[in-house]
C-alpha cells in the first residue's frame, strides 16, 4: 500500500485547503529560494506568506500560501475568489503540488548527495528545498528565451516589462496581482509590438513563434511527456527555433520535472561549482560531466541546489 493511499493528500476546509507535503520539506528554505528572486512581478511574499493569482479551470484564483510547520501547507482563497467546484479545487491543489515538486520522493537525492563531494555541503545548507517549477510551458519557455546570455536581473526587468505590457491584472483585497500573458495573446502580435521592451528581435521573433506552436497545439506538456523520454523531449524542443540544449533542459526541469535534464552550459551552474571547489578557474564541460558522474537521476536537483550558492 503507498503512503498516498494512507494518508491524504489534502483536505478541503472551505475557504481554505489543507496540502500534506512528503519529508524533507522546508517551507522557509523555500521561501528564501523565492524571495530572492529580484523584481520578481508575478508573485510576492509578506511575512513569510507567498501570494499569487493562478489562471485555473477558466478561473482567476488568488491565493495565499502558508505554513505553520514543514508537514503541510495551507492555501487560503483571498477576496471573492474561492470555487465552489471541486473539480476546480483539485486543480489548485495539482498546481501547487507542482510549483513545489511536492511529488518527488527527495531521500535517494539525499542519500546521494551525503556522499557527494560536490553536493553534501548543499544538502545540509538548503535541506527541505524542492526544485520550484513553473507549471505553465508557455510562460517556461518565455523565461527561457528572455534568459539567455543576459544577467539574472535584466531577465527580471525584460520579464517584468512583458507581464505588465501584454498580461492582464487582478485587484483583490487592495493589491494588483499579474498573470502571464497566454500564447493566444502573443501568438497574434509583431515583431514591432514588442519593440518597446527593448529586448533583441531574434528573442521577440522567438517568443511569438513558440506562442504561435502552442496557441496552435503544435507544442504542449502532453506532447513533450508522451515523448517517453529526456533526450526525445530535448530533441522536440530543439527543433523549435531559438532553443537550444540550455533552454531545453531548463524547461523539462522547471516545467516537465524530468529529474535528469541537465542544463551543463549554464553558467551560473559552473560559477557554482568554481565557489563549492575553491578553484581559481571555472570547470571544462568535460571536468562536470566526471564531477556529475554519480548524479545520474538526479542531475537537476544537483543543479538547483548548486545554484542556491549563488544567492
Amino acid at each position: 500500500m503507498s503512503e498516498n493511499e494512507v494518508y491524504p493528500q489534502w483536505e478541503d476546509h472551505g475557504h481554505t485547503l489543507k496540502l500534506f507535503v512528503p519529508q524533507p520539506f522546508s517551507f522557509a528554505e523555500n521561501m528564501k529560494y523565492l524571495s530572492n528572486a529580484p523584481n520578481e512581478c508575478l508573485f510576492h511574499i509578506k511575512e513569510q506568506r507567498l501570494y499569487r493569482a493562478i489562471p485555473i479551470e477558466g478561473e482567476t484564483l488568488v491565493i495565499e500560501i502558508s505554513s505553520d510547520h514543514d508537514h503541510s501547507i495551507t492555501v487560503r482563497f483571498m477576496g471573492d475568489t474561492a470555487p465552489s467546484c471541486e473539480r476546480v479545487r483539485s486543480a489548485v491543489v495539482r498546481y501547487v503540488r507542482d510549483w513545489f515538486d511536492l511529488d518527488t520522493d527527495l531521500l535517494p537525492f539525499y542519500k546521494l548527495a551525503k556522499s557527494d563531494p560536490l553536493l553534501h555541503r548543499a544538502a545540509d545548507s538548503f535541506h527541505g528545498l524542492r526544485v520550484i517549477g513553473i507549471p505553465d510551458l508557455f510562460e517556461a519557455i518565455c523565461w527561457g528565451i528572455i534568459g539567455q546570455q543576459i544577467n539574472l536581473t535584466y531577465a527580471y526587468t525584460l520579464k517584468r516589462r512583458f507581464v505588465e505590457r501584454f498580461g492582464r491584472h487582478v485587484s483583490c483585497e487592495g493589491e494588483s496581482y499579474w498573470l502571464f500573458p497566454s500564447a493566444q495573446e502573443i501568438a497574434v502580435l509583431a515583431v514591432e509590438d514588442l519593440a518597446e521592451l527593448r529586448m533583441t528581435v531574434k528573442k521577440c521573433e522567438y517568443l511569438i513563434g513558440t506562442a504561435k506552436l502552442i496557441a496552435e497545439g503544435r507544442m504542449s506538456k502532453e506532447l513533450l511527456t508522451a515523448a517517453g523520454d529526456l533526450k526525445t523531449a530535448e530533441k522536440l524542443l530543439v527543433n523549435l527555433r531559438g532553443i537550444g540544449p540550455w533552454t531545453a533542459n531548463y524547461v523539462l526541469m522547471r516545467c516537465l520535472r524530468m529529474p535528469s535534464a541537465f542544463p551543463i552550459d549554464d553558467v551560473g551552474l559552473h560559477n557554482a561549482i568554481k565557489y563549492v571547489m575553491g578553484t581559481e578557474k571555472k570547470p571544462s564541460k568535460e571536468e562536470i560531466l566526471k564531477l556529475s558522474k554519480a548524479w545520474t537521476g538526479w542531475e537537476s536537483y544537483a543543479t538547483f541546489y548548486l545554484w542556491r550558492f549563488l544567492y
